[in-house]
């Protein structure tokens, strides 16, 4: 891309270069400021700046190594069944971006002011390489934005079906990057015709269309001024990309690279808690309520529909779209404007529940964490509709009445499973099995959870863990009538009051018997208490019973003995596999068993796994429409030759249990804990 001359013989072509840069570059830059920064700066202040050195070598596999984008790059689509490519093609024109982007600054800002600079940096050699890798990915992206193009709206598939994904913004910058790569071959081929020479004519691809133009009688005079006009309609295009990118969706592109360095470092399934006693507002009810991170991710939105596509409340007919929750918040942030000073009395000219995100939408999230697992520029959807289901719940007392019954239950009983007739211990009769009371120094705790202890197909587990740890002479005890519900089913509901409330009690009895190790059976509880407790100076060593069950096996004190003649799907439990990425423990616990035969719900497994439908309060939370979550769940495992669902938490057992019920499949199918299947097989 070699510089014209000076415009109209007289004015340096620098000066003109600087004059359009500066200009340009100071409307886009308050555009940025006005529509981003501005905005973003009312929110809550968050800690985002601490290990930076992680958060950059993290961040830069995610932008620069395009990781996220990558990660389903030739695995199957849940959906089509095709073999998912997209993600290559947004990695070779982001590259192709990268590459461009170096190649203005050297041959157009550079070589403007300095002719030479670009031989003086690369070398003769060096410029001649780079012109053809250019020339030649021009082509490529070309080819790429023309497959593209079809892909979102010819093809259409699931996720680019929505109206935010078919936006006007998708046709705009597919025109403009498909107008660089035009005007870069065209630079190239009139600059060819019109007798240039050295490295930069060596473009294969524009050399040739040049060469074309010339046995077509251009003269070398007309190639020089259509070289000229060329060259500047470029820099136009790029300029004009600047001044577009900060009004329009392509905001991503800046505000993309910087969610990737602020990204969460705690486990996903880790909330922020609430300042209880010096809280302004609870939850987000307001622009102001949220965190200048939460506000930022609607900026870094690619709007690619993956997280919709991925959550299986919207694949089963709800209204939910994470997609449109981020989005819709950024573009209600936009259409009130700044809301001046912070003040908790304000209040906004129009409510962003039920105008910008609809309520129903809040409370049909199951918290699984897919959404967060398929975006690939790292936006976190479920903090933000666990604040604004926290809003609802502590400021306007909102929740639907089903979720209103098992707080009251929590509260009241310090469970939430009301109605139930069994005590904390009943499980336990004949086995022996001592409390913390009657033997304070015992090894391990064994956390029974309120779903095992208290729900009759769900004590199998707890019997089965009873019978594995004395097998292994593990020195255990459980707390017994003194252990109460963690409290995750109320902060996934939004009573982050009664959360803290209930895990304080449990932290002061924990801590009276200086318990240091823990394992749980459910992931809720595991999860809870492993992440959340420490917020509130509850510091554990806690394990699900997979992790320590499978150390067990491999240390030798577990020996499986008896065939179990069974094939077994593996479900993996969301809040153990994607919120804390425990995938093959419970796997192997499953191998290890003689005759046990282990199978996948392919694609819907391990990090890409479906959840039962009882997550985010979803256990007591009734579903708004559509199909139950369960149900589709348990047509996945009934498309496996298997016999069994394997499953590692209480909650999955029961829905995935009443799934097979419901499709008439419980004479010859089954669902079971990969627990209950290992106690089985030790034998009596």
């Amino acid at each position: 891309m070699v510089p014209p001359g000076d415009i109209f013989g007289v004015i340096p072509v620098w000066v003109g270069v600087y004059l359009a840069l500066i200009a340009t570059q100071a409307l886009a830059g308050w555009l940025a400021w006005r529509r981003v920064i501005y905005l973003i700066r009312q929110g809550r202040s968050v800690a985002r700046f601490d290990r930076p050195w992680e958060r950059l070598r993290g961040a830069l596999g995610i932008v620069l190594g395009q990781r996220k984008v990558l990660q389903r790059v030739g695995s199957l689509d849940a959906r089509s069944r095709g073999i998912d490519l997209a993600g290559l093609g947004h990695a070779f024109v982001f590259w192709g971006f990268l590459s461009f982007s170096l190649s203005y600054l050297i041959f157009i800002f550079g070589a403007a002011i300095w002719p030479p600079l670009p031989e003086t940096i690369l070398t003769e050699t060096g410029v001649r390489v780079y012109s053809v890798y250019l020339d030649l990915y021009a082509v490529l992206i070309l080819a790429v934005l023309g497959w593209m193009f079809a892909r979102r709206w010819a093809a259409r598939p699931y996720r680019l079906s929505f109206d935010l994904t078919r936006n006007i913004d998708a046709v705009i910058v597919v025109g403009l990057t498909a107008a660089l790569m035009v005007a870069t071959l065209l630079v190239h081929a009139f600059y060819v015709a019109s007798g240039g020479h050295g490295p930069e004519a060596a473009a294969p691809v524009g050399g040739a269309i040049g060469r074309a133009f010339t046995a077509m009688g251009l003269s070398a005079g007309a190639a020089g001024v259509l070289h000229a006009i060329l060259w500047w309609l470029h820099l136009g295009v790029i300029l004009g990309f600047g001044i577009y990118v900060p009004t329009s969706k392509h905001i991503h592109m800046i505000g993309a690279p910087l969610n990737a360095y602020f990204r969460s470092l705690e486990p996903r399934g880790t909330l922020a808690p609430i300042d209880l006693e010096n809280a302004e507002r609870f939850g987000a009810g307001r622009v102001q309520d949220f965190t200048w991170k939460q506000l930022l991710d609607g900026y870094a939105c690619a709007v690619c529909g993956r997280c919709t596509d991925a959550c299986p409340a919207n694949t089963t007919g709800k209204i939910l779209s994470p997609m449109h929750i981020v989005e819709n918040l950024k573009e209600h942030m936009l259409t009130i404007g700044h809301q001046g000073p912070r003040n908790p009395e304000h209040q906004e000219p129009t409510p962003i529940i039920d105008h910008a995100i609809p309520e129903q939408a809040l409370w049909d999230c199951v918290s699984c964490g897919a959404c967060m697992e398929e975006c690939p520029v790292v936006v976190e959807h479920i903090p933000t509709i666990m604040d604004l289901r926290r809003n609802l719940v502590l400021e306007e007392s909102r929740i639907p009445e089903t979720g209103m019954n098992a707080l009251l239950s929590m509260e009241q009983r310090g469970h939430p499973w009301r109605g139930t007739q069994f005590s904390r211990t009943d499980w336990a009769e004949g086995l022996g099995v001592p409390t913390l009371a009657e033997k304070p120094d015992a090894e391990i705790l064994f956390w029974v959870g309120c779903t095992a202890a208290l729900e009759q197909r769900s004590q199998g587990a707890a019997r089965s863990m009873v019978k594995v740890l004395k097998a292994a002479g593990v020195d255990f005890a459980i707390l017994g009538d003194e252990e109460t519900c963690t409290g995750d089913p109320a902060r996934r509901m939004g009573n982050e009051y009664l959360f803290q409330l209930l895990a304080g009690q449990n932290i002061e009895t924990l801590n009276a018997y200086h318990v240091k190790k823990i394992v749980t059976i459910c992931p809720h509880c595991f999860n809870t208490m492993r992440n959340e407790y420490p917020q509130f100076g509850g510091e554990y060593e806690v394990l699900h019973y997979s992790q320590f069950v499978d150390e067990l096996i491999q240390q030798g004190r577990i020996k499986p003995i008896k065939m179990m003649n069974v094939n077994v799907a593996y479900h993996d439990s969301c809040f153990l596999g994607r919120h804390n990425g425990i995938y093959d423990q419970p796997r192997n616990i499953a191998r290890s068993i003689p005759g046990l035969r282990l199978v996948e719900m392919t694609p819907r497994c391990r990090e890409r796994g479906f959840c039962c439908g009882a997550g985010g309060g979803h256990m007591w939370i009734e579903e708004s429409q559509g199909e139950r979550i369960n149900h589709a769940r348990t047509d996945h495992f009934l498309e496996t030759d298997a016999d069994t669902v394997g499953v590692s938490c209480p909650f999955c057992l029961q829905m995935l249990t009443e799934g097979i019920q419901a499709k008439g499949k419980d004479g010859d199918k089954q669902a079971k804990d990969v627990l209950e299947i290992l106690a089985e097989s030790l034998g009596d």
